[in-house]
């Protein structure tokens, strides 16, 4: 299957690229009566929309939303929902000079390898334009675990380059999160990424760093044994964002420099609960979810297009120097925030859904109270 699609159960299939005349998703398996909410979508995008600050890239849109199918009175109807955004600021013409030169890093070199041409405009499908759509869905699936299990998923820059935040798992919330244009809870290393990301622009360069998340309230009992595993599909997730490089979910490979008896989360009984006493298993263990908060972190690569110069070959494959021209983000972590965000409430409302289902009960939410 083309992998333009997401998901089994709850599953989504993204469309369009970066400079044509939309984005958006066909979302397949919403269950009928979840309330959705225009306005609850738009706020996930305008977190994700370009030209949000003077760290971000400089392209106008506003990402409005329109929702086209599959939903009547302000609830989904249990039919394919199609969400579509409009793209008003595009200027296919700002990347002329890129269409017979490869971007070092950047995914020319392989969609050419891959399809025998590409979309030089932008990326096309390969921007995180496409990320849109995701976000889109992604707003669905939270109203879906939120109701119904009272999920929060929260993320945040956690690091930039060699800047460091202190974040409080247990405490942080998405106004910490938007209280700054990076979207740091820590107000003193946020100012230290903000100037730091402000730095690398000026030089025409970009820097990279790390997203941290973190899943409350999520329901024992979610994940697949072997290959549908949670964490596995967490990692497949997040992985498939642009710009990501590695993945870690709990104690990550920090767990590596431990030993057993250190690394175990012992169990002990709170309410009729059984719980663990600390969370290296990062909520998982199994492939399945324990009912502890689902701790993962997101690497992302410093961005491939920057306006230095740099060593590459053209599509005739003569050497030659490019010097990148138009409009892009010189860090992605602060817009990547919603994306992993978007990503995790895909995966675990997919999961949530197939666990109903294999239990026999009707999958549609209950509001909680």
């Amino acid at each position: 299957m083309p992998g333009n699609s997401f998901g089994k159960l709850f599953h989504i299939s993204t469309f369009g690229e970066s400079h044509g005349p939309a984005i958006g998703v066909i979302l397949d398996g919403c269950p009928p009566g979840v309330p959705i909410s225009g306005a609850e979508i738009q706020r996930e995008l305008d977190r994700r929309k370009p030209g949000q600050s003077t760290i971000t890239t400089q392209r106008r849109e506003d990402d409005a939303v329109s929702i086209l199918s599959g939903v009547e009175d302000g609830f989904s109807t249990g039919t394919p929902i199609a969400l579509i955004v409009r793209n008003v600021d595009a200027k296919p013409e700002a990347y002329d000079h890129l269409k017979d030169v490869y971007r070092p890093s950047h995914a020319d070199f392989t969609y050419e390898a891959k399809y025998g041409r590409r979309s030089w405009k932008g990326g096309g499908r390969a921007s995180a334009r496409e990320t849109i759509g995701r976000v889109a869905a992604g707003a669905i699936a939270r109203r879906i675990l939120l109701d119904a299990e009272g999920t929060e998923i929260v993320a945040f820059v956690k690091r930039v380059q060699d800047i460091e935040a202190e974040v409080d798992l247990g405490r942080v919330t998405l106004a910490d999160v938007e209280s700054n244009i990076v979207r740091c809870p820590d107000a003193a290393a946020a100012a230290k990424m903000v100037e730091r990301i402000e730095e690398v622009r000026k030089a025409g360069d970009s820097v990279g760093g790390v997203v941290e998340m973190v899943a409350r309230r999520v329901p024992v009992g979610l994940g697949e044994p072997v290959f549908d595993r949670l964490e596995a599909d967490l990692a497949k997730a997040m992985l498939s964002l642009p710009a990501t490089k590695g993945f870690e979910i709990g104690s990550g490979f920090a767990g590596t420099h431990l030993t057993g008896s250190q690394h175990n989360d012992p169990f002990y009984v709170e309410g009729g609960r059984v719980r663990t006493r600390t969370n290296n298993s990062g909520g998982v263990q199994g492939g399945i979810s324990n009912g502890e908060d689902i701790v993962l972190r997101v690497a992302f690569k410093p961005t491939a297009t920057i306006a230095r110069a740099q060593d590459t070959v053209t599509t005739s494959h003569e050497p030659t120097v490019l010097r990148a021209k138009g409009r892009h983000d010189p860090c992605v972590l602060p817009r990547a925030v919603p994306m992993v965000e978007a990503m995790a409430a895909l995966v675990l409302v997919d999961h949530w859904l197939r666990q109903r289902a294999q239990r026999g009960t009707r999958p549609a939410p209950e509001p909680r109270a």
